[in-house]
């Protein structure tokens, strides 16, 4: 039985991953920060679970934690909803790029093989969108490009990276209010929304974990593989949010790029000026919602193996409602 170590597994994505390792056969642990999420989070299932910081543990103490594992599956980290003191570059480059260079060399050094690191899909995005440079002044999608080659770097010809570029995520898991409810707060008593007239690749959190799973085991070393089921635009979303409050009257308006940048630049001005920065400046945040920020399931599916949802509109559904019931 191969051993697999999920960092975060009892968090969103890392409860999803362990289920799919353990239904697959592999002998799961993980580490987790305090406190657990819910009890017996893992009922009847045998997972090693540590509660702990595994940044504050010893070179030592991590190796001897990694023995005899063969996959590694880096589930944590800060995202882009962080609005940490600027310089935003050096939160997430402390936050994301250091942890994620120190714990892929030790695990190279524990004998692990396989090594997954959760990221996202602001840079594919950043790859493809050009004549945007997102990583100009952004330091969320230029830490993210960056996380991703420190980790190959430190698989060396000894262990093999792959990164999945995760796009919008659903589902629910025990003792966790889904992250959705700042979406909800946008829409909630409003008698218009104005959004921009882009749209976004989604999945479901089981469709990471099988895509996870399928990095481990179909995977090649260096893969960047940006996972997507469905393709929507914000005006379907922002109406399913506004269904799940009863806001039948609630009426989705599309507004041009041209009328909300100039206020999404004042906000940056503001932020900065209270010692903050986004990780995506708002005023590029514009830029992006103008945009279909689509992948093509297809490049992946084929590679991962994970499958297309029955009906990923309820895994929307379900995840709205758990965050109106909060």
């Amino acid at each position: 039985m191969k051993k697999a170590f999920v960092l975060g597994g009892t968090g969103f994505l890392g409860y999803y991953t362990t289920n799919e390792l353990l239904k697959r056969g592999y002998q799961v642990s993980t580490i987790s920060l305090p406190p657990l999420p819910a009890d017996n989070l893992y009922p009847g299932k045998d997972v090693e679970i540590k509660l702990g910081d595994m940044n504050a543990l010893s070179d030592e103490e991590i190796i001897q934690m990694l023995d005899g594992v063969y996959a590694f599956v880096y589930a944590a980290g800060a995202d882009e909803r962080v609005v940490p003191a600027a310089p935003a570059a050096t939160f997430f480059y402390e936050a994301n790029v250091l942890p994620t260079q120190r714990l892929a060399r030790l695990a190279r050094k524990a004998g692990v093989k396989k090594f997954v690191l959760f990221g996202s899909y602001f840079a594919q995005f950043a790859e493809e969108w050009t004549d945007l440079n997102l990583k100009k002044v952004n330091a969320y999608p230029r830490t993210r490009l960056l996380q991703e080659e420190v980790a190959i770097m430190e698989g060396g010809a000894e262990m093999d990276v792959m990164t999945l570029r995760l796009p919008y995520i659903f589902g629910t898991m025990p003792g966790r209010t889904p992250l959705w409810s700042m979406f909800i707060d946008r829409v909630k008593d409003k008698e218009v929304v104005h959004i921009q007239k882009g749209g976004t690749a989604m999945v479901t959190a089981q469709q990471v974990a099988e895509a996870a799973a399928g990095a481990i085991e179909f995977g090649e070393h260096q893969g960047k593989y940006a996972i997507c089921d469905t393709n929507m635009k914000y005006t379907e979303f922002y109406q399913m949010i506004a269904d799940a409050l009863g806001q039948t009257e609630t009426k989705i308006q599309i507004v041009p790029k041209e009328a909300v940048k100039p206020s999404m630049e004042e906000m940056d001005r503001q932020t900065l000026a209270a010692g903050k920065e986004h990780g995506i400046h708002l005023s590029y945040v514009a830029e992006c919602q103008d945009r279909d920020a689509y992948l093509d399931p297809e490049t992946t599916m084929p590679v991962l193996q994970y499958k297309k949802d029955a009906d990923i509109r309820a895994w929307i559904r379900d995840t709205l409602n758990a965050c109106v019931r909060a």
